[in-house]
């Protein structure tokens, strides 16, 4: 045998590789498998209160990586025992502006599925709370998510989640419920619980390859599709205005979250509404102030109040897609001297070049807050992005 056959004879047999979605690595003898992506989002915009070139010349411009995620997932063992691992790298995915540190470790999971109807998780990842917090950011169809979401959203906690799939006379259905710790991401200790679930109802059957979980209908559903939805989230001593996001609160509030959704796929349209209602314990205010604050004027809050937003979009053939969005905030009457009724008007253009892995996303929209009695501040937002991703 020749010397250099020799020095390539390899006696332990070598992993599976595969390059489907992201690239996956396999023990040959079925003990793990490791699946690698990545994606980013390049973004660039501007923040205006008008068009004309005075305002401009005062605007703020956005130029900078929104999010650049490194994600792991495999099983271990065999297909039972199952985990996940997302890591955040840009700024702006840190939520370093309300936690002052790093947040690298979005997702840090471990599942077990004794059998196809049930299975169970414990770690780090996203509660069950809105349609549009769930969806993941990579699958979205215009550059960010919107400003319902921004106020209403339950993001992620460390708890025990289970999840339950079954069918009631033929149609779907699915429940998840969760109990975690109630502070959010990477929090080592807590006074807080939090439990949170969320059912999802299937009428005219599951969508095609998961389409509920991704925003436009890009597999063009051949009969329409309907999920239905609701969600509710308790949150006790929380001290964070979101409960397990936003803002310290200077007071421990017991916050109560409610959500509704609905999507609607068929022949490339979309249109997926949402309705969110949340306030704190009876008995107790939703503002907190500093025992430094003499004068009140800077407090932290729990939003007290209800929104909406609803999308509606098309996906041509040829991929191109257009979006448009329609958001409302509507606060209580004891948080309006710090937030304002707030309506959000959006139009979004894009174009899917494999799918939701490369795409660019363009977005102008008017936010109009109302200031008083027939006043109202109008402000423009224009955005640019490019996403990429394995």
């Amino acid at each position: 045998m020749p010397r250099l056959a020799q020095a390539q004879h390899i006696d332990h047999p070598i992993p599976y590789f595969a390059f489907s979605k992201g690239l996956t690595i396999a023990a040959p003898d079925s003990g793990f498998s490791l699946n690698l992506r990545f994606r980013m989002q390049n973004r660039i915009g501007i923040l205006t209160d008008s068009w004309d070139l005075t305002s401009l010349g005062e605007a703020e411009y956005e130029a900078y990586v929104r999010r650049l995620r490194l994600r792991m997932d495999g099983f271990i063992l065999n297909s039972r025992f199952n985990y996940v691992v997302q890591l955040s790298f840009s700024r702006s995915d840190m939520d370093w502006e309300n936690t002052l540190f790093p947040n690298v470790i979005r997702d840090a999971m471990v599942f077990y599925r004794p059998n196809k109807k049930i299975q169970f998780g414990l770690g780090q990842g996203k509660l069950p709370g809105n349609r549009q917090r769930i969806v993941s950011s990579g699958d979205m169809q215009m550059p960010d998510r919107s400003l319902f979401n921004s106020v209403f959203q339950i993001d992620r906690d460390f708890g025990l989640n289970v999840y339950y799939n079954h069918k009631i006379f033929r149609t779907p259905f699915s429940v998840r419920a969760c109990i975690s710790g109630g502070n959010g991401r990477n929090i080592e200790k807590t006074n807080a619980l939090a439990y949170s679930t969320r059912l999802e109802w299937y009428p005219l059957g599951a969508f095609s390859n998961g389409g509920d979980y991704f925003e436009g209908d890009l597999e063009r559903e051949i009969q329409p599709k309907i999920s239905i939805a609701t969600a509710f989230s308790y949150n006790s001593s929380a001290n964070r205005s979101g409960g397990s996001i936003g803002k310290e609160l200077f007071e421990f509030r017991d916050i109560r979250s409610l959500f509704v959704d609905a999507l609607f796929k068929y022949r490339g349209w979309s249109l997926a509404a949402e309705y969110a209602f949340r306030n704190t314990l009876r008995g107790t205010s939703p503002v907190t102030f500093s025992v430094f604050d003499t004068s009140q004027k800077s407090p932290s809050l729990v939003y007290q109040g209800s929104g909406y937003n609803l999308d509606a979009s098309y996906v041509f053939v040829n991929q191109n897609t257009v979006v448009f969005r329609y958001s409302h905030l509507e606060p209580e009457s004891i948080i309006r001297n710090y937030q304002k009724p707030t309506t959000y008007l959006g139009l979004g253009l894009g174009r899917y070049l494999k799918g939701h892995r490369l795409k660019w996303q363009g977005e102008l929209g008017q936010t109009i807050t109302s200031t008083g009695t027939n006043s109202q501040k109008n402000s423009w937002i224009w955005r640019f992005q490019i996403e990429a991703g394995i």
